[in-house]
């Protein structure tokens, strides 16, 4: 441990966009449970380049007691440039720190409903294990709820299922259910959303997404109107149901 200067973030103030996280080329930022942290003190060298990215002012330097810089994390982009990796030992005696410079919060202007042509997505990013709660196009927002797959399953999905729409997706199979619960109740308790539409796949793993919303409407105290769709593999509607709010 050695006196030096190193990056504070205020969780306060701090609204989970990441628009930090690709500024941090030493990987030492990442987001976690929709707020930015600082993941290892050793990754960061405290030149504060990410100052200047954060909207609402949370990234500040700060001088104390922290770990030495001891050079980027593995895999982030400053040590992909200059090709510096840990020893063998040492990466291996570790946790794997995942640093997503994708994670960036970006919101895209469209016009019109798409036709099996342009784009219908409005912001970035769209797994539900990146999108912060407070992230601004969620406000009063129609939520799309999708299965990973269900894009490619259907050839109508942007002008069907997520134009006018702000969408997350994930994949009940892969991911943990109670986590995705969490990071639904946060979304439903932070925004005013109006409604939910449930794309999933005709695959048992795949109910869990009606679960989570379930489970989270109930844990946020939230009566919305929800509509489920379940495809087939090959892309057909194999069922539809809609659930009225109050």
């Amino acid at each position: 441990m050695a006196k030096r200067q190193i990056i504070k973030i205020d969780q306060e103030k701090c609204d989970g966009c990441g628009m930090c996280v690709p500024s941090c080329a030493e990987g030492a930022i990442e987001i976690v449970d929709g707020k930015a942290q600082l993941v290892a003190e050793k990754f960061c060298d405290g030149l504060g380049a990410c100052l200047g990215e954060c909207p609402q002012g949370a990234l500040t330097i700060e001088e104390r007691e922290a770990e030495e810089f001891t050079g980027p994390a593995p895999g982030s982009p400053a040590a992909l440039e200059h090709g510096t990796h840990e020893a063998p030992e040492a990466a291996a005696a570790e946790e794997p720190v995942f640093v997503c410079p994708g994670s960036q919060m970006r919101q895209f202007e469209r016009a019109g409903t798409p036709e099996g042509g342009p784009s219908a997505l409005t912001h970035w990013p769209v797994k539900l294990r990146l999108v912060a709660p407070k992230a601004p196009f969620l406000k009063g927002a129609d939520l799309l709820v999708a299965a990973d797959c269900a894009a490619f399953a259907a050839g109508d999905f942007h002008a069907k299922y997520l134009a006018g729409r702000a969408v997350v997706c994930g994949c009940p199979k892969f991911e943990d259910l109670e986590e995705s619960t969490t990071k639904l109740t946060a979304i439903l308790k932070e925004n005013d959303i109006q409604g939910i539409t449930i794309v999933n796949m005709e695959v048992p793993c795949c109910q869990g997404l009606v679960q989570a919303v379930r489970q989270a409407m109930v844990a946020a105290g939230k009566v919305l109107p929800v509509s489920i769709c379940t495809l087939g593999a090959a892309g057909q509607v194999v069922q539809q149901q809609k659930i009225k709010g109050k």
